[in-house]
């Protein structure tokens, strides 16, 4: 019976001949102990010259296998065969801060260090924010985050470049709020925006009556903290400014240039156009 397969001789992997190639002499001759002690330097030497030989080799493989496309973005062509850019990072570039969402704690968390970060960049150049916030959920459950726009006011007051706001799409609650505190002269709405003013809210369910209390006096405080803001923004008195807010109170972008909340409406230049956005 002729010997099977697996019973042939393993062949040589390659580098074991760079192994034996690069094996000092005295070791491959078979040499007394002392002689092979003596030459163990040369042997480490040898070892480490293979091994950064072999890590080259993998290095050069590595390279070869490289899609240079898929790292570099295609830069010609029509949009369809283009890379979607990072709008995001464009409007960030241009100064401008979007707040495009709710008033929860990761996105108080983005504006803020956009903010600050802004002032790092450039303390001299002022800061664009656009405000497109409802205040809701979507499922339209109302939220108390109102800390989170005291914490986004305040570092709005805080920083040194000046911020201009501008409103395009709603901003209702909280977001009008900053709307308003936006730097004077500079606050803006595009034709078709909505403003809401109201008060801050709250449901208070399946809680002991010591607790209801306290929240009730905590958003007492909130509510009295909104309406001084507003009111030093809008240049109206607080009862005024409470009597407003007694229950929702919607503008359109030119009753709330008269209210003080904002100063003026970006129009288009056609006459035309302007008359039809009014109407």
């Amino acid at each position: 019976m002729q010997a099977s397969a697996f019973c042939q001789a393993p062949k040589a992997r390659p580098h074991c001949a760079k192994f034996a190639s690069a094996t000092p002499r005295c070791l491959r001759a078979g040499k007394n102990t002392a002689t092979v002690n003596s030459s163990f330097s040369c042997g480490s030497h040898a070892i480490h010259l293979l091994q950064r030989s072999r890590r080259q080799d993998i290095n050069c493989r590595a390279t070869k296998r490289l899609d240079v496309q898929a790292v570099i973005p295609q830069l010609q062509g029509d949009a369809t065969e283009q890379t979607p850019p990072d709008l995001p990072s464009y409007l960030f570039k241009e100064r401008i801060v979007y707040l495009g969402m709710s008033l929860v704690p990761a996105v108080t968390e983005l504006i803020l260090a956009e903010l600050l970060y802004l002032q790092y960049d450039n303390p001299s150049r002022p800061v664009y924010m656009y405000i497109n916030s409802a205040g809701v959920t979507k499922g339209g459950e109302k939220l108390g985050y109102e800390s989170e726009a005291f914490a986004i006011y305040d570092t709005m007051k805080y920083i040194k470049p000046s911020v201009r706001t501008l409103c395009v799409g709603t901003a209702f609650g909280e977001s009008a709020m900053l709307l308003a505190a936006g730097e004077k002269g500079q606050r803006g709405s595009l034709p078709s925006a909505s403003i809401m003013l109201r008060q801050p809210m709250q449901r208070f369910t399946q809680m002991q009556a010591s607790d209801i209390d306290i929240y009730r006096n905590e958003i007492r405080k909130t509510k009295n903290e909104i309406v001084r803001l507003l009111g030093e923004h809008t240049d109206h008195e607080p009862e005024e400014i409470e009597k407003t807010i007694s229950r929702p109170k919607y503008f359109d972008p030119y009753e709330a240039v008269k209210y003080g909340i904002i100063d003026r409406v970006l129009e288009p230049d056609e006459i035309d156009i302007k008359k039809v956005i009014r109407q």
